[in-house]
């Protein structure tokens, strides 16, 4: 069984919502890419288009959108997705992992490209803003 923390941002509103992908939903994930398009209505978002931006594993370790495959890996970093330097010129070998969605990660980072006919509010039932 397979499942997955989707953590969805809405550019517009700079809002993000949590959504919990069981097994079918996370099969259809399974061999996508970091960078890939996928249609909203696999996680019940009618009309919405969403591209992946990264993941983590279980024990919190990054998937980096330049590495092939899904396996984890300790690489020599000098910037980017799992390391930050302190100073000038700093390289650390870090374990990160590939960019493909496997079974062994937890969550999934997305962003929305193209937004449906419904407001994502509206999808997670959140309450209007009372007016003041």
């Amino acid at each position: 069984m397979v499942d997955f923390k989707i953590i969805l941002s809405d550019p517009d509103t700079g809002r993000s919502y949590k959504i919990d992908a069981a097994d079918p939903a996370a099969r259809a994930l399974i061999g996508k890419r970091i960078g890939d398009e996928i249609d909203g209505g696999i996680l019940g978002l009618a009309g919405y288009r969403i591209r992946i931006t990264g993941a983590t594993d279980r024990t919190g370790i990054p998937a980096r959108r330049d590495l092939p495959g899904s396996a984890r890996r300790r690489i020599l970093l000098s910037k980017g997705v799992g390391f930050h330097p302190t100073i000038d010129g700093q390289r650390r070998r870090k374990s990160v992992r590939g960019n493909e969605i496997s079974a062994d990660l937890v969550q999934i980072n997305a962003v929305v490209k193209q937004h449906g006919a419904k407001s994502l509010a509206e999808h997670f039932n959140e309450p209007k803003a009372a007016a003041e």
